[in-house]
């Protein structure tokens, strides 16, 4: 073999070797990409610290609420609220309920995002279910809650300015590993100041 074909065969192999690592590296760059600019409908999330910081403001925004089950999921998950209205900057709680109707105990995973799209950049969640697996026992129901709030600045930005009413939608999927995740969530949400 001569030297311009062990190069060409070194080059081909390095391309494709380089290609291979991309597409592993593809799906969380793009994750991280969505949950930076909210591209797609991702929400972002907050810690506590900052949502005090938040100035409540007299416009009000409207959250509607979505549930949806992957038919391979023998649960039953829907919000238990069907809109939820207040002033923006304003923490809120809302709940969802899943029961599992199946005999067995099922772990599940939730997806999310929000309408308009270009919402996500400022729906902010302190605490969700979805941040974790969810495991149900046979006939078991719980609540789910999520703790959340929208950014004041989605009011600065020309593009969603206009934007009276915004849907959080999740979909509950079985999850890849079925390892069951521990306990549902339960875990205390930090408080709501009385003022909002």
């Amino acid at each position: 073999m001569s030297d311009r074909n062990r190069r060409t065969a070194l080059y081909s192999s390095a391309f494709a070797l380089g290609m291979l690592g991309m597409g592993f590296a593809a799906v969380p760059l793009y994750d991280m990409f969505c949950r930076v600019t909210g591209f797609g409908g991702t929400t972002q999330r907050a810690d506590l610290a900052e949502a005090n910081t938040v100035e409540v403001g007299t416009q009000t925004m409207s959250v509607r609420f979505d549930g949806n089950t992957d038919p391979n999921l023998p649960w039953k998950f829907a919000p238990m609220q069907v809109t939820q209205k207040m002033p923006i900057g304003t923490r809120k709680l809302a709940f969802y309920r899943a029961e599992n109707l199946s005999d067995k105990p099922v772990t599940g995973v939730a997806s999310f995002n929000v309408q308009p799209e270009l919402a996500g950049l400022y729906f902010k969640k302190i605490h969700c279910f979805c941040f974790e697996q969810q495991t149900l026992q046979p006939g078991q129901s719980v609540e789910l809650p999520v703790q959340y709030y929208v950014d004041p600045a989605i009011l600065k930005d020309p593009e969603t300015a206009g934007i009276k009413q915004i849907t959080l939608s999740y979909t509950f999927h079985v999850s890849a590993d079925q390892q069951p995740a521990g306990k549902v969530a339960s875990k205390a949400l930090d408080p709501l100041p009385s003022a909002r």
